[in-house]
This record gives C-alpha cells, sequence and structure tokens, in this order.
C-alpha cells in the first residue's frame, strides 16, 4: 500500500502537466485523465483497509454520545474532533464561536389516552416546543395534515388537541421527497393549529416504518401567534390513536412534559480544519457535516457518519499524498438540528472575510451506500460533476443530478451572504431507503451504521474534493 501511495504522490505532483481527455458520448463531455483513475483507486483502497471513520463513530457515539447544542456532550464532541484532525499535519485547525439558543427537554414525556383503559403512547416531546405546565388534558381532533387544516373552522378546533396524522408517502422511491412532502406538520403544525385556537399538537412520526419510535425534530413558532406544546408519537401508536377516534368517535387526550428553551444563549463552536492550496491558496473548497444531534439516539447516521467521513478526508489526502492546488477546509457544524446557527454563522462570517469559495460539500445523509452527489449548481456546472461519472461508477456513484444539498451550507448561497458568483453546492447521496428508519429516534445508534458503507462514503467525499480541486478552472466559466 506504502509503495502504491508513493506513486500516487508523484503523480499527483505533476498532474498540472498531464492532458486531460475529453470524450463525447452522446452529449456528455468527459473530462478526466490517467491520473486521476490511479488516485482514486487508492482513496478507496485506503479507506477501505485502513479507514478510521467507524472506530471514531463508535467514540463519538458510545463515549460521548448524544450532542444536542449547549450540552457538555457537545462541547466534548468538538474538544475531541480538533484532537483528532491534528493529528492528520493539517496546515490550521481552529474553533469559530457561534451563539446559539439552548432548548432542553426536560424529564421524560407522557401522552396518554383517557379512557377506561388509560393508553400510554409513546412520544416525545418536539425541539424548541414550549412545555405543557403541568398535565393538559383536552379532547383530539384528527386532520390528515396542514392542506386537511383548512377545511376546519375556529368553532371545530379551539380548546382541542390537533393530531397531524399524514404519513410519509411509501410510494416514492426517493424518501427525502416523502419527507419533504409532510414536514411541514412538525415545523409549523403547532402554529398554524394555534390560529384555529388549538391548545396543542400531536404529530405522526416522519418515517415510513410502522414501530415504536417517536422520531424529534425542530418546530418553530410564527410570531404573533399563541405558543403551545408539541410532540410526535410513534407511527404505530398514531395508527392506535386514529383507530379509537375511529371507533368512539373522539378521545381525550393528557400532555405532560415540561421542556423548555434556556433564557440566555449559549456560546459554542464550529471546529474548522485547512490544508492549504499549494497554488491558490486563497480559493476555499468547503466540506463539513453536523456535529450536533438531537438528544435522542446517538445521532449516528445523524450526522455522526457525516462528521467522521468529513474527517476522514483530511486523512485521506494525507496518507494518498494529494496536494490541493487550492485550499480545502473542512467545517464541522454546530446547531444544524435546532437553529442553524452554525451555517448561518460560517457564511456570514465568510462573507465579511471576503473569503473566495469554490464549491461547498456536505455529508447529512446518513452513513449508508454513497451513490453519488445531488447538486445545486448550473446546468453546466452539473454536467462538469456529471462527467466524471465514467470515473467514478466502478465505486457504485453514479447519480448526479441538480437537486438540494444541504442545510448547514444552504446560507453560503444567500444573496446577503454570496461572494461567488459561480459557487456551487453538493451534497453526498447515498441511498436513503433507510436513513428515516432511524432519523431523530432514539434507535439512531452506532449498532444500526455499516462499517463498509460508512468508510465508502468517506471515500467518496474526498474522491469529490480531489476532482473538484484539481478541475476548479472549469467551475468558474
Amino acid at each position: 500500500m506504502k509503495l502504491r501511495n508513493n506513486w500516487i504522490i508523484l503523480l499527483v505532483g505533476f498532474t498540472h502537466v498531464a492532458s486531460a481527455q475529453v470524450e463525447v458520448l452522446g452529449e456528455r463531455e468527459k473530462t478526466y485523465d490517467t491520473v486521476d483513475s490511479l488516485v482514486v483507486r487508492s482513496v478507496f483502497d485506503e479507506a477501505l483497509i485502513n479507514g478510521k471513520s467507524y472506530n471514531q463513530l463508535n467514540y463519538l457515539c458510545k463515549v460521548i454520545g448524544k450532542r444536542i447544542t449547549g450540552s457538555q456532550q457537545a462541547e466534548d464532541a468538538l474538544e475531541w474532533a480538533q484532537k483528532e484532525v491534528e493529528r492528520y499535519g493539517t496546515d490550521r485547525v481552529y474553533m469559530q464561536s457561534v451563539e446559539a439558543e439552548h432548548w432542553i427537554r426536560g424529564d421524560k414525556e407522557r401522552v396518554s389516552i383517557d379512557g377506561d383503559r388509560g393508553i400510554s403512547l409513546k412520544s416525545c416531546a418536539l425541539g424548541g416546543s414550549v412545555s405543557t405546565n403541568g398535565p393538559l388534558q383536552a379532547q383530539v381532533i384528527e386532520v390528515k395534515g396542514m392542506e386537511d387544516l383548512k377545511n376546519y373552522n375556529v368553532g371545530d378546533i379551539k380548546g382541542k388537541i390537533v393530531f397531524y396524522n399524514e404519513p410519509m408517502d411509501k410510494k416514492k422511491i426517493n424518501t427525502f421527497e416523502a419527507y419533504g412532502a409532510c414536514v411541514s406538520q412538525r415545523y409549523s403544525g403547532a402554529s398554524e393549529a394555534a390560529k384555529y385556537g388549538a391548545v396543542g399538537v400531536l404529530v405522526r412520526s416522519l418515517t415510513t416504518l410502522t414501530d415504536d419510535f417517536p422520531h424529534t425534530g425542530s418546530m418553530g413558532y410564527t410570531s404573533g401567534t399563541s405558543k403551545i406544546p408539541a410532540a410526535s408519537i410513534s407511527t404505530r401508536d398514531a395508527d392506535i390513536l386514529s383507530q379509537y377516534i375511529a371507533d368512539s368517535g373522539t378521545a381525550n387526550i393528557t400532555m405532560n412534559f415540561n421542556c423548555y428553551t434556556a433564557e440566555n444563549p449559549v456560546t459554542t463552536h464550529n471546529l474548522i480544519a485547512e490544508i492549504t492550496g499549494s497554488e491558490n491558496p486563497e480559493q476555499i473548497i468547503v466540506f463539513g457535516a453536523h456535529i450536533d444531534s438531537w438528544d435522542k439516539g446517538e445521532g449516528a447516521h445523524d450526522d455522526g457518519a457525516g462528521t467522521v467521513q468529513c474527517m476522514e478526508v483530511l486523512r485521506l489526502f494525507r496518507e494518498v499524498g494529494i496536494r490541493p492546488r487550492n485550499t480545502i477546509r473542512m467545517v464541522l457544524y454546530m446547531n444544524e438540528e435546532n437553529g442553524n446557527r452554525g451555517g448561518k454563522t460560517y457564511a456570514h462570517r465568510a462573507k465579511l472575510a471576503n473569503e473566495s469559495h469554490i464549491c461547498a460539500i456536505e455529508s447529512d445523509r446518513g452513513g449508508f451506500s454513497p451513490r453519488g452527489f445531488s447538486i445545486d449548481a448550473t446546468s453546466d456546472q452539473v454536467a462538469h460533476v456529471a462527467s466524471w461519472e465514467g470515473l467514478l461508477e466502478e465505486y457504485g456513484l453514479h447519480f448526479f443530478k441538480k437537486g438540494y444539498s444541504g442545510v448547514d451550507i444552504g446560507p453560503l448561497k444567500n444573496k446577503e451572504n454570496q461572494v461567488d458568483s459561480n459557487l456551487f453546492l453538493m451534497g453526498l447521496y447515498p441511498d436513503p431507503q433507510r436513513y428515516f428508519d432511524y432519523h431523530h429516534s432514539d434507535d439512531d445508534v452506532f449498532e444500526n451504521v455499516n462499517q463498509r458503507e460508512l468508510e465508502l462514503g468517506g471515500a467518496s467525499m474526498a474522491t469529490m474534493v480531489y476532482l473538484v480541486d484539481k478541475y476548479w478552472y472549469l467551475f468558474s466559466r
């Protein structure tokens, strides 16, 4: 392996004199050279034989644990990650301060159907919810989602608990599309129900599974509306509650939880690590993931997997001997889950410093088998990335399409932050079928991450950073 890497180091050092191969197949132009095949092979070999992501994820999940913003575990994770990447010989490692809200779940939540049987429902408060201020008892009314709510009037809902029971559409092959179609009931459902006089909200967990795990997630309150408590219930118990209402005509619910948002924001950090570019140090390719998680499970897929994959990119560059032309910068963002203050802070500081970003890449869709990248870019830029399919297809990477990139890097393209008009964004796109089995639940634990799939993701991230760095000039045309 070391002998192979020595040859790669020599070849990478001379790639600027290699002639790029340009082939036209149909309407797609393929641009890469023979050195790229050797480099990519070496990256995947190193990741699959000597990869560190899986062991690092084990430590992050089992020793540090869940990492909600403002918790000691979140700060411990930052300190641990800093020590890890400093060992990789990066040129600069530093913390970037972030001000963020600190939401605290409090004691174990309780939601139940009050009747002769007194059925307890598996539940958890939604992130950002206010407390019930003691037991809250009210009649429940079931609606099929945000659109269905519009079919009711104040007289139907005032004084009641609204039960949003719109499931993720199992017919959609892309589960992220199914999630996006109904996530508004979780985020905005409380404020919309409050406009009708509701006193609380229950939401069917956002997963395609029928199981006993309630899934949390962020919710927000609209200015000028009453803040009412909101909780999710497991999909199995959502079905039980729906059937109870159908059989009985109604149901009375008791909600009891004491979560709250701390009065003062906390000062936390993004972790940043850089390898300085050999030719264009002022130009930056940023890649990252969010190191915070919800306080359910261990944040293994969301986004411990992305965190260790991005750390692995730095190690792979060192081990394979890739010296980037442009500065490559890893950012482990804080507070993606309940405010995105890390992503917003990074973009704002980059704007103030007038930093030049070529591309931003994110890993935040779990540690499953990588399939390619979703690209937020112009049609020409998407075509340039897609031109590498012939190089990457043997590694299972074949999805290179225009689409959503990620929460943390999104602010870089906001008009108030964007410095470079040619900046494009990409999100690692793993197989999406199992992500929402675990997302934001107690089942998002280390044991549910496959070692080989995780390491393939880190190699895929490193490969894309390498290719964007080498062919950066294609994207500035």
